[in-house]
């Protein structure tokens, strides 16, 4: 069966050379064995043996690639993604993290998932971004596209942040928080499941409001349309040192006053996944839903007291 795919991009995992180098090199004999031509990203070659590879950058691998497989764990893919999105190039995953809810092929499935994805035999999913800007004194700060949410939160201090929200122009809240978590349905299982919020499944059309330990026990997350423009006031009464954080990777400190406006990316992610791929068996292999707890060996038999 013919390949549909013509050439592959390689992104491995950042500062784990042994295991996603020898990955790489792997599939990319794998490639070559099939004369599919193979771009590995200049990121990982600094991590790695090239192997008489193409080293090529992001920009390069966007405008070239057909297919993009990107080795590592959830936060390596959302590196790969935001630099990728606009290119419109299909990612696909292949897990050597730990959660790994965006990586759908572990190392062990590589020679039969991988042939059969390169002929065709897939399912591809588009996930949306968000995109942050900050407004500061009129003036415009592009912040960041977010594949799994923005978060506004407060910066080594035990106090708590003031931010008034703001959904398409009408007043929501004033949240007395250490943040607020704004994530799109794929960020749904990542921070803001910690804070409380609920599991969205990442085909809608939704974004996630979850404030972070919130003062008041009444502010609870709030799920709005995606089309929604949320922004975030930081009160100027507010004297902690606060930061708008993208994907956990991209920070930026706000300073009072400033306004942070989030919106949703008009390019959507196209991610790569094996035809069998099942969400609702990912998340019960993933949370553990169904599993037996351990029992203590120290609740077996009560304790023994001594003799008098």
């Amino acid at each position: 069966m013919p390949y549909i795919f013509s050439t592959i991009g390689l992104i491995g995992k950042y500062g784990d050379p042994s295991v996603a180098g020898a990955l790489a090199q792997q599939i990319a004999a794998c490639m070559r064995r099939s004369d599919l031509r193979v771009l590995l990203d200049e990121s990982s070659a600094g991590l790695m043996p090239t192997d008489g590879l193409e080293v090529a950058d992001r920009q390069t691998l966007g405008r070239h690639c057909d297919l993009v497989i990107v080795l590592g764990g959830d936060g390596t893919i959302l590196n790969a993604a935001r630099s990728l999105v606009d290119f419109q190039v299909p990612i696909l995953g292949v897990n050597l993290g730990r959660l790994g809810f965006l990586a759908a092929v572990s190392p062990g499935e590589i020679p039969t998932s991988l042939e059969a994805i390169l002929c065709g035999q897939f399912r591809e999913e588009e996930r949306s971004l968000l995109h942050a800007d900050i407004l500061r004194a009129g003036q415009v700060i592009p912040l960041a596209d977010a594949l799994n949410d923005v978060v506004v939160h407060k910066r080594d201090v035990a106090r708590m942040i003031e931010v008034d929200t703001y959904i398409d122009g009408q007043f929501l809240n004033a949240y007395r928080a250490d943040g607020l978590i704004i994530s799109t349905p794929t960020g749904s299982t990542a921070y803001a499941l910690s804070g409380g919020g609920p599991i969205i499944h990442p085909t809608l059309e939704t974004v996630l409001l979850v404030p972070i330990c919130p003062h008041s026990l009444t502010h609870r997350p709030i799920v709005l349309s995606a089309d929604s423009q949320i922004e975030i006031a930081l009160s100027v009464t507010n004297n902690t040192q606060t930061q708008v954080t993208c994907d956990g990777q991209i920070s930026l400190p706000i300073e009072p006053e400033d306004r942070i406006v989030i919106r949703k990316k008009q390019c959507r992610l196209r991610l790569i996944h094996p035809a069998n791929h099942d969400y609702f068996r990912l998340l019960r292999a993933k949370l553990s839903w169904g599993a037996v707890p351990d029992v203590s060996p120290f609740a077996a038999e009560p304790p023994t007291l001594p003799k008098r």
